[in-house]
């Protein structure tokens, strides 16, 4: 097969309207490698997941339906396409019309008042590359009549290839995500999209792309060689006004069929939320969540009478008329250094003292002893941004993305920054990679803290780093370098780290610790960042302002939060100690508490006379009421007297019975009648911070 034969027509091959070759070989690819991609999901999914024979079955069905309705709605962009594949555009007078479209378009690009002006980045550059290309393309078809049959076919077989390799890279991409998260592409993706430095950076230090991108490039082009040896594209005359008509008609009846299709199979809901992942389209849910990702409470969840929310609210957070609290009076301030350590995603059952059998923190475990421990504190929610949120303003969750995301994320004296300030406090936030991602540098220097990230650190001082950032040792020396300047000032300073480390690729310094088999695993870099916290504090240790010093070490997130239902409550459980030899004593917390709850209590412990408006409250009260908040970017949880209360849109409530299981689980059975007490409590946490 030569050149030649490949690119143009064959007396011996069959032609084919390319829309129906293009299309129909696509569609059936895209059924095939949905069907394989789910069985391998299945094979692969996390350890608590469980599949019935129905479940299995109702997986693999709808799946189809689902993959058939976006299978159809991907076309959509090549029936555009196929709409160039006319005649008409090369008469004379539509010769001269497009062109000069073109150039006045082009013209505009260049403009600065153009609206590509406005959206910035490489959106000019972009346009102009694209419409620049497009004027030339079509001139030189239009004057060169003799190329076009070529161009076409050229053309022709470039839109098929690229169809199926990002076929194949939508899905590989899916097996990757699911690895990583346990769930089908969701608003995380979409997020991600925004950092494509981070993101790129972190799959090529993660996996193999080269040979990963050699296969799937060899077997689309082998999947194309194999489609055309007795079909070849019907490169001329492809349609009359007539038929075109009827195909456009057919078109837009297939297209809302199969959009209606695919939203009806993406609101089923099985009560294995693992089923209901493996069921759903990938590509589809990506879409969704990326024009669904900013909620208005209001619209799309329960609501209470105003009056009865904030009454409510009031008596859970202990606020008065006012909406603030004093949590101490203030007798016997101590005004020590206070320094919050964020780690990356440190679930609780990485450390021996809740089940862990690997050795994984010794350092953490032994601190543990000399500490105050609480047992049973849950993460707010499975992002880091939603960790930093509820640390740094100690109020639930908020509904879509966190309030660190947001553009309105001046917080005021909601801030633990601005409160710590007033009371004379150097206020930081030190952060190992660039802090533009997920927009910390601009929230944290806007709510009371200055930004020290890896830009402020000298290339020197820094001894390994991948995508993410500084290896946590760095950053934590620059935190020492900070700190001693810091007490120079006589001022008590309070500085919250946010570690990078504990993140894929999992790379670090290896040679700081002994990893059997491979090194970067999950596990290998929770032992890390055990060792970076251990010699952190023996460090601090030496230096003459640690014996004024609090140190608190809590997970941002879990590790993983995918479970049988929408909030597992063990993919939010979290460590968290608060150490300072000579002042607190250690003890053992068992109540239920919220990483909303940890400032709270540190004040009150501390004697701080702030004025706040927070909604967390002192775990160590004798009047502290037990419950916890967690939540994904949709579903908002509230847990309290195991009883999970779970609102979500469109105004939906489901209630779950939260049980123990002995390998440290939980199981959560829905409740067939609804606790409305509990109900009204989510519902004024959620309403009142989501105003």
């Amino acid at each position: 097969m030569n050149l030649k034969t490949l690119f143009l027509s064959s007396k011996k091959a069959k032609q084919i309207n390319p829309l129906y070759l293009i299309g129909g070989h696509f569609l059936s690819l895209y059924l095939i490698i949905g069907f394989v991609l789910r069985i391998v999901l299945m094979a692969f999914s996390p350890a608590d997941a469980t599949y019935t024979a129905m479940g299995i079955l109702r997986g693999l069905s709808i799946g189809f339906l689902s993959d058939l309705g976006m299978g159809l709605l991907l076309l959509v962009p090549l029936f555009v396409f196929y709409v160039g594949l006319n005649e008409y555009k090369y008469k004379k007078y539509a010769v001269i019309s497009i062109c000069l479209l073109l150039i006045a378009g082009l013209a505009y690009a260049f403009w600065p008042g153009s609206i590509f002006r406005q959206y910035g980045g490489g959106a000019p550059r972009i346009a102009q590359i694209f419409l620049g290309w497009k004027l030339l393309s079509f001139s030189l078809r239009a004057f060169i009549p003799r190329i076009r049959k070529t161009w076409r076919a050229c053309t022709l077989y470039l839109t098929w290839g690229i169809y199926i390799l990002l076929l194949f890279m939508v899905a590989a991409g899916e097996f990757f995500f699911w690895e990583e998260f346990g769930v089908r592409y969701n608003f995380i993706a979409v997020d991600y999209l925004v950092y494509t430095n981070e993101v790129i950076g972190n799959i090529m230090e993660s996996y193999s792309i080269a040979p990963l991108m050699a296969v799937l490039l060899l077997t689309t082009l082998s999947l194309i060689l194999a489609a055309v040896r007795k079909r070849r594209f019907q490169l001329e005359g492809n349609y009359s006004l007539r038929r075109f008509g009827f195909e456009t008609l057919l078109a837009v009846v297939l297209v809302g069929a199969s959009f209606g299709a695919t939203s009806l199979t993406h609101n089923l809901d099985a009560n294995n939320q693992y089923v209901t992942q493996i069921e759903q389209n990938g590509a589809y849910d990506f879409v969704r969540a990326f024009l669904n990702n900013k909620l208005e409470y209001d619209k799309f969840y329960t609501m209470l009478p105003p009056a009865q929310c904030e009454a409510l609210y009031r008596q859970q957070t202990g606020l008065d008329a006012n909406g603030t609290k004093q949590l101490s009076d203030g007798q016997g301030a101590e005004k020590c250094n206070i320094v919050l350590i964020t780690v990356e995603s440190l679930s609780a059952d990485f450390l021996t003292r809740y089940g862990n059998k690997e050795g994984l923190t010794p350092y953490i475990d032994r601190l543990m002893a000399q500490s105050l421990v609480f047992d049973s504190l849950y993460a707010c929610g499975n992002r880091t941004v939603r960790g930093l949120e509820a640390l740094s303003l100690c109020v639930p969750p908020h509904a879509g993305e966190s309030v660190i995301k947001q553009k309105n994320n001046r917080m005021g004296a909601l801030s633990v920054g601005y409160q710590l300030r007033k009371l004379g406090y150097t206020t930081q936030f030190l952060y190992g990679g660039y802090s533009y991602f997920d927009n910390m540098g601009d929230y944290f220097s806007h709510n009371g803290y200055e930004v020290i990230d890896r830009s402020n650190i000298a290339k020197q001082n820094i001894t390994f780093a991948n995508i993410w950032g500084v290896c946590d040792e760095d950053i934590f020396n620059k935190g020492l370098e900070v700190f001693d300047a810091n007490a120079k000032t006589g001022k008590p300073f309070f500085a919250q780290f946010m570690t990078t480390s504990n993140h894929r690729p999992y790379t670090y310094p290896t040679e700081k610790i002994h990893v059997e088999g491979n090194p970067h695993t999950r596990n290998a870099a929770v032992k890390y960042t055990d060792y970076a916290i251990g010699d952190f504090l023996n460090k601090a240790a030496k230096k003459p302002w640690f014996k004024n010093t609090v140190f608190i070490v809590i997970a941002d997130h879990c590790a993983s939060s995918a479970g049988k239902t929408s909030l597992p409550l063990e993919k939010y459980h979290i460590p968290c100690l608060i150490f300072s030899p000579g002042r607190i004593q250690p003890q053992t917390v068992s109540k239920v508490c919220s990483q909303i709850d940890i400032i709270p209590t540190l004040f009150t412990m501390l004697h701080l006379p702030a004025k706040v408006q927070f909604a967390g409250n002192d775990i160590l009260s004798p009047n502290f009421k037990e419950r916890a908040f967690l939540a994904t970017y949709q579903d908002l949880g509230y847990y309290e007297n195991h009883i999970l209360t779970v609102l979500s849109p469109v105004r939906k409530v489901q209630q779950y019975a939260v049980s123990p299981l002995p390998d440290g689980t939980f199981e959560e059975t829905l409740l067939k009648k609804q606790n409305i007490e509990l109900t009204q409590k989510a519902v004024s946490f959620y309403q009142t911070v989501n105003k």
